[in-house]
């Protein structure tokens, strides 16, 4: 370790500090600040539970306490005056980086934090309109806001947050922990969103619940795949020696027991150190509607991400699996991963994409306006995301009868019909364009369906998988009559 003098200087404070300078870097003061004491004097008494919360963190034991965090300037957005001083009710990622300088930079350069952009996104246009409506009207908000947005979509993604002009937050959008939320001073995220106030325990942060908050439900259930897997069995199995409060806590020296979702994504190994940007062990982005490369997504985002190519982040992410697994394991799992979602991408993910954009022309033009709109957005949104989150966590359920079981039965008895139905209605047209565009999404329909993963439907199985198929059913039964 190294020890460090670093000079803390806040609105009103300036103390020399003397911290400790690991994998992150630690403040810490000589004393609690006469302000802090003032603070912890009224809200010892009126906050019982947020003192006693601070009272057991590193920031208790490091002597910062509430000013050092909440301290404002006058001309802040959101400053108010409380009692004698100037403070500021959000302590944003721009705020906690006066410290954590190198956390809050990982942050800001990762998906997390951009989490509130979400504005336009077709998941906002179903909670603002479709599931909901202007039904919450705020001063900040005089025509309404839909209240399924306000209390789904943007409680984990993160809302932009209005002051009002006497310094209040508008009801609408705080409180609000999201992780991507916009804050008054600019910045973006929250890192209470996985440090829960006012302990900001560390312990917690690597749990898998922790996540759980987000990552959840049958859209990116990473927590219940994570719950099925070899990797979930075994952390509540040996929860008791996972040395989650360690401050090193190094896979393969201070743990041994189970990799929880920090250990993959962020926190330390015997050659990484901790990072705060969880896509920099990510080798695909399954997030859309066909896999990509997580470098592709971050240069839409423009994530200095751009420049470190899937193949850099596979190998962060092997060294992370190599604590545990030999080579010739881990490298068997990325052929299997990697051959699902090629698998996905082909048979799924382009042709029922393209199929889709052909369909367009032919549909009310208003989104979640047609049962075709909710049936595609469902294959990729839902099953599709399902089946390759599972794949890429070793979730076989969730790969399979929550994933590509549910994508098939929906692809073949919803969204094939669906689209034969557009098809069949729109020849008949007396409008020539309609009766064009349901003649192009015939023929593609038709070349899909005479795919090699599809021609199955159409009765076109190759002859001689056909014979494998049939002798393989035979086999099967055949051993379970001589078990009789």
């Amino acid at each position: 370790m190294i020890r460090t003098t670093l000079r803390l200087v806040l609105p009103g404070l300036a103390v020399l500090a003397t911290a400790t300078v690991a994998s992150s870097q630690a403040i810490g003061l000589a004393e609690l600040s006469d302000v802090t004491k003032e603070c912890v004097a009224c809200h010892k008494e009126e906050s019982t539970s947020l003192y006693e919360q601070w009272g057991d963190s590193k920031h208790y034991r490091g002597n910062v306490g509430c000013y050092e965090c909440h301290a404002a300037d006058a001309e802040d957005a959101d400053a108010i005056r409380h009692y004698d001083h100037v403070i500021a009710t959000i302590v944003s990622p721009k705020d906690c980086a006066r410290c954590h300088s190198r956390e809050v930079e990982e942050f800001l350069g990762s998906h997390h934090s951009k989490g509130g952009r979400i504005l336009g996104s077709l998941d906002n246009i179903l909670a603002e309109v479709v599931e909901g409506g202007n039904h919450l009207v705020t001063p900040a908000f005089p025509d309404g806001v839909s209240p399924a947005a306000v209390t789904g979509c943007w409680q984990c993604h993160g809302s932009e947050v209005k002051v009002l002009p006497d310094g209040r937050l508008d009801p609408a959008t705080w409180p609000n922990t999201g992780i991507g939320r916009i804050n008054p001073d600019g910045s973006e995220g929250s890192c209470s969103a996985c440090h829960a106030r006012h302990a900001f325990s560390v312990e917690q942060a690597r749990r898998p619940e922790n996540c759980g908050k987000c990552h959840m439900g049958p859209d990116h259930p990473q927590l219940e795949v994570y719950e099925e897997s070899k990797h979930g069995v075994a952390f509540h199995a040996h929860e008791d020696d996972m040395a989650l409060g360690d401050p090193k806590w190094i896979v393969g020296e201070d743990y041994t027991a189970a990799p929880t979702c920090a250990t993959c994504h962020m926190s330390a190994t015997a050659t990484q150190d901790v990072s705060h940007d969880i896509g920099l062990r990510i080798s695909w982005n399954n997030r859309p509607a066909v896999s990509i490369r997580p470098e592709e997504s971050d240069a839409k985002m423009g994530l200095p991400g751009a420049s470190i190519p899937w193949q850099e982040r596979r190998e962060n992410m092997r060294d992370v699996c190599l604590s545990c697994h030999n080579v010739n394991w881990v490298d068997s799992f990325y052929v299997q991963y990697d051959a699902f979602i090629q698998m996905y991408n082909e048979k799924y993910g382009k042709p029922g994409e393209a199929l889709y954009e052909l369909a367009k022309p032919l549909m009310r033009p208003v989104a979640f306006a047609n049962k075709l709109d909710f049936i595609w957005f469902e294959l990729w949104h839902h099953e599709g995301r399902r089946a390759r989150h599972a794949a890429s966590m070793m979730g076989p359920d969730y790969a399979h009868w929550h994933g590509t079981y549910d994508l098939a039965k929906n692809f073949y008895t919803e969204y094939v019909p669906e689209l034969e139905e557009l098809v069949e209605d729109n020849l008949r047209s007396d409008d020539p364009e309609r009766v064009a565009a349901a003649e192009a999404l015939k023929a593609k329909l038709d070349e899909v369906l005479a795919m090699e993963d599809h021609k199955w439907f159409l009765g076109l199985m190759d002859p001689g998988e056909a014979e494998r198929r049939s002798k393989a059913r035979e086999e099967f039964q055949q051993r379970y009559e001589d078990d009789k």
